[in-house]
């Protein structure tokens, strides 16, 4: 590996985490225009599928993939509805009453929930350094939530519950993909998750409103709905492919520590948002913590291949 394409690797790993977390940003610009969580993942999803299914098209140009079971027709099935739709709705339902820096916070949870999640199902084992790596990240994350909590007021109490939600949700499909990861491909198995995800959206959207209301908001509105599909959801992805095939999934993951990081300041300029001491070292415990717990030599657990804090 030429130390120019490591270099191009960080980069692009690091871009695609704080592009990752800039969409609950872009998500709080637009509930000011009167967009609900539903409606702005409905956006989302419609703005972003055209260009995964550009994705998919090269992918396919490149061969056909292999052909699958019917069982691992339904663990796709399955694991897309859980990996862009169920997370990504419970975590645009969340920032309508968290600040952006916790729930970034919060979603990057995802390493210990995978390593929970291989405990009890898959007989993975744990090492005492890892216990203690997921003792002291939720610490964290209690000091934060009590933080916010003082600040914000109990509102908090109730997005917090659906963000960690989300990030379970997620977890799940991280664990459950990675066979079929393996088989499919990065690329082809998020377009395929993407667009079983965009149709449960879109059918969602269909029995609970009036699929009209999406061509009533102002056109900045649909301005960061644009913006929010490609720069936080389509090249966070690509970025973040790149920066695996470049560096591997290891040093990929460590750098995703940047995402929470960087909401911290930018939520705080571009949304006015307080930040108190408090806030910053519980959020710089959990990130020490989930850093332990996403060195490559300190995981057993399953590690599919691709983005690991995306969270929706």
């Amino acid at each position: 590996m030429t130390a120019q394409l490591h270099r191009s690797g960080l980069l692009l790993a690091a871009a695609g985490a704080i592009l990752f977390s800039a969409k609950a940003i872009l998500a709080k610009f637009q509930y000011r225009y009167g967009l609900d969580s539903l409606d702005v993942l409905t956006l989302r999803m419609l703005f972003a599928m055209p260009l995964f299914l550009l994705l998919g098209l090269r992918e396919r140009m490149r061969g056909p993939g292999p052909r699958l079971s019917a069982r691992e027709r339904w663990v796709l099935l399955g694991i897309g509805l859980l990996g862009y739709y169920l997370s990504s709705l419970l975590d645009f339902w969340g920032l309508e009453y968290v600040p952006v820096s916790l729930e970034r916070l919060i979603l990057f949870l995802n390493p210990t929930f995978v390593l929970l999640i291989g405990l009890l199902f898959l007989g993975h084992t744990v090492s005492r350094l890892q216990w203690i790596a997921v003792a002291v990240s939720y610490a964290g994350i209690a000091l934060v939530l009590a933080e916010n909590l003082r600040v914000e007021g109990q509102h908090v109490l109730f997005g917090s519950a659906l963000v960690l939600g989300a990030a379970l949700s997620y977890a799940l499909y991280l664990v459950g993909s990675g066979e079929l990861v393996r088989r499919l491909g990065t690329a082809r198995m998020v377009v395929i998750a993407m667009s079983i995800s965009t149709a449960a959206i879109c059918l969602h959207y269909l029995l609970v409103r009036d699929p009209a209301r999406l061509l009533d908001w102002p056109a900045a509105a649909y301005g960061w709905a644009l913006a929010n599909a490609f720069f936080c959801t389509f090249l966070p992805v690509t970025f973040t492919m790149s920066a695996v095939r470049r560096v591997g999934p290891g040093i990929a993951a460590q750098l995703s520590v940047i995402g929470p990081v960087s909401l911290i300041f930018l939520g705080a300029w571009l949304l006015d948002e307080v930040i108190t001491p408090l806030q910053i070292l519980g959020t710089a415990v959990v990130l020490s913590a989930v850093w332990l717990l996403t060195r490559p030599r300190a995981t057993p657990t399953q590690k599919p291949a691709g983005d690991r804090s995306a969270g929706g």
